[in-house]
Parts: C-alpha cells; sequence; structure tokens
C-alpha cells in the first residue's frame, strides 16, 4: 500500500525551501551508491554535512510529524534526516530498492521510504516515481508540496527528465510497527475509528473500534 498526501507543505515554505536550497552543494549521486545501483543511479544529492540544509531539513521533518495523516499510517519511531534531490534533463534512477538499515553510526531500519515534491510538474516532464507495491506499478508525480509514502522494500524507480529539473525531499522512517500489513490494518482502523466517533461519538462500536485498535498497537508494537 502507498499513500499520497496533499499539502504537507504551504506555498510559502516551498518557495523558501527552494531559495535555502540554491546555497546548497548537490554532488553526483553515484558518490554514496552502493555496488547494486551505481550503475543506475544517475541524479544529484545533497552533501549531507552542508549546514545550509539545517532548516529545509528541519521545516520538512517538523510538517510531516505534524501531519496526522503521516503518523497514523506510519507509526514512526525515528526518521532519518531528510535528503535533497535533483534530476536535471536526462537524469533517472533505474529500477532499486531502498537500503534496509540506514544512518551510519546512528543505524535505524528503513521500514517506510518518503518523498516530497518540491517543483510543480509542470516545471518539467518525466521523472514520474514509479512504485512496485500492491499490484501493477503506480507513477507518481505530485503537486509540489505533496507526498508519497510507500514500503520501503518496494522496487522503485525515477523515469528519466526530459525538460527542466526535479527538486525532491526523501527520507526514511522506522515504524513502531515492523510488519507492513500489520500497518495497513492499524490505519484502517484508525479511519474507521474517525468514522465512528463522527457518526455515532460515544456508541459501544465506536468504544470497540478504538480498543481494538489500541490493544493490536500494545501487541505488535516494538519500543
Amino acid at each position: 500500500m502507498l499513500l499520497k498526501i496533499d499539502g504537507v507543505l504551504s506555498s510559502a515554505e516551498i518557495a523558501k525551501m527552494r531559495t535555502q536550497l540554491q546555497d546548497v552543494k548537490f554532488d553526483d549521486g553515484k558518490a554514496t551508491a552502493g555496488p547494486a545501483v551505481r550503475d543506475v543511479k544517475n541524479n544529484l544529492q545533497s552533501v549531507v554535512a552542508d549546514k545550509a540544509l539545517d532548516e529545509p531539513r528541519s521545516t520538512l521533518t517538523a510538517a510531516l510529524l505534524k501531519h496526522e495523516l503521516f503518523n497514523q499510517y506510519v507509526l514512526p519511531r525515528r526518521v532519518m534526516p531528510v535528503m535533497f534531490n535533483r534530476y536535471d534533463s536526462g537524469m533517472d534512477y533505474g529500477g532499486h530498492v531502498d537500503n534496509a538499515i540506514m544512518g551510519g553510526g546512528d543505524p535505524l531500519r528503513a521500514d517506510v521510504s518518503v518523498t516530497v515534491f518540491l517543483t510543480d510538474p509542470a516545471d518539467y516532464d518525466g521523472g514520474e516515481l514509479v512504485i512496485h507495491a500492491d499490484g501493477p506499478a503506480q507513477a507518481v508525480k505530485l503537486a509540489a508540496g505533496s507526498a508519497v509514502i510507500y514500503g520501503s522494500d518496494s522496487i522503485h524507480k525515477v523515469e528519466k527528465v526530459t525538460r527542466g529539473s526535479r527538486l525532491c525531499g526523501v527520507t526514511w522512517a522506522q515504524s513502531f510497527v515492523r510488519d507492513p500489513a500489520q500497518r495497513d490494518m492499524l490505519f484502517d482502523l484508525m479511519q474507521l475509528a474517525r468514522w465512528a466517533r463522527t457518526t455515532a461519538p460515544g456508541s459501544p462500536e465506536a468504544m470497540k473500534i478504538a480498543k481494538t485498535r489500541a490493544n493490536l498497537m500494545r501487541l505488535w508494537a516494538e519500543v
């Protein structure tokens, strides 16, 4: 299952972030690519230690962590510092799976991958994020400020950009619940609980849904 979230960032936040990223150094993405993906990775990515990244990173991370759907779907235990990548005309990233363990000296298990689009789709051609999850591949190209969340175990790729430039923020999260099927069920139950609170607030049925979700979380969560 993948989830699209509109409006993670406001237009003002996007404009400010794009201005800030003009001062950031971008390196060849192959510099941090492992042997399995080096031959298919053709993009630019922000230098990890660049202090100019501090504010845009914190802005994007805060926006995700305060978003209700992000928290309900991901159940984040830890989130990696955001990395920004850029695809200029002619660049792409072939099919790959994200690393299972990330973070170097402070490692986390990558359960969930997040891409936040920072460029308006009208400003570039190509550049779709193609994700193989839950059946046929899905091509994703969202409005600036919107995010797509998907399992880090999914095969995915970025189609070649043929005009303009595609800028995104990407990050990975370790969830309190490792199993994706269990996370999906907890997310569905949260949506049912919200519906029950609206249609039958205080009813025994609403309480049972809330109790079931809480007890499954207690059963499955890793703390």
